[in-house]
């Protein structure tokens, strides 16, 4: 193994930014790819054929221009739907992201939990299944929420969007009949997790938010065990399929988290 191997974020956006600074943090010395389809952005809205169709082709192109060791689908929509049609397309480790309902389920009191992913996430039969096989004595209710995931790459972009607007996410959830029962809400896109905060601002009482970044860092940790890595700090560098001015004006949020460069593919 090459210890300039690259580790591979893919995304419709910056959501994936969430998986990656927990994964930072095991593994300092990575190298890092991070690659988002702004051309594609929002995958929420986009039909299932779609996304299966692009997903494996846009990872084939970026395995080919940057030969990484691994590959991290840091999209629920995208894992959800596209996961098992590139790993059958790829032939390295593909680590997928999907809503985190088993922990929700450990953590809920009330046995209450809800699910705010994009519309995309929230209607498939994968979320039927985890919700089956994990948390079948609760409550599950769902929202999609295309303007939440707007919501977190303007704040990325430095806007300061109103409080309201993540009020309104927020009660998609919790004014369903049930809602007022929920502890606990899974935050089913990783775009959500850098609106936490918003979002707990925004509750109408304390909710507890959860989502897969951790665990999948972990992963990530855990399959990468014993591979070389680079001596000093790696360099990250974010890719995207459209290189605009909303894209340039992420630059500086994107360096905090280790991505220095910008290049389109």
């Amino acid at each position: 193994m090459d210890a300039r191997r690259p580790l591979l974020f893919f995304d419709s956006g910056v959501g994936g930014l969430s998986v990656l600074a927990p994964t930072r943090a095991l593994l300092p010395h990575a190298p890092i790819v991070y690659a988002a389809d702004s051309a594609g952005y929002p995958y929420g809205t986009r039909s299932e054929a779609e996304i299966a169709a692009r997903v494996p082709a846009l990872l084939g192109r970026l395995v080919e221009r940057f030969h990484p060791r691994l590959v991290v689908i840091a999209c629920n929509t995208a894992s959800t739907i596209a996961l098992a049609h590139v790993r059958a397309a790829l032939d390295l480790p593909i680590v997928g992201t999907v809503p985190a309902i088993k922990p929700a389920a450990l953590a809920s009191k009330t046995r209450a939990i809800g699910v705010l992913g994009t519309d995309a996430t929230v209607r498939q039969r994968y979320v039927d299944n985890l919700t089956t096989e994990w948390a079948a004595d609760c409550l599950v209710l769902r929202h999609g929420s295309a303007a939440l995931v707007d919501l977190a790459e303007a704040r990325l972009r430095g806007e300061s969007p109103p409080q309201a607007d993540f009020a309104a996410a927020l009660d998609g959830l919790l004014t369903q009949p049930g809602g007022d029962r929920i502890d606990t809400v899974v935050l089913a896109c990783t775009h959500f997790p850098l609106v936490a905060d918003a979002l707990a601002a925004a509750s109408p009482r304390p909710l507890d938010f959860v989502h897969g970044g951790e665990g999948i860092a972990r992963r990530v940790a855990f399959l990468t065990d014993g591979q070389p890595w680079p001596t000093g700090p790696a360099p990250g560098i974010a890719v995207f399929t459209r290189l605009g001015d909303a894209e340039r004006r992420l630059a500086p949020a994107l360096a905090r988290f280790g991505l220095e460069t910008l290049a389109e593919l």
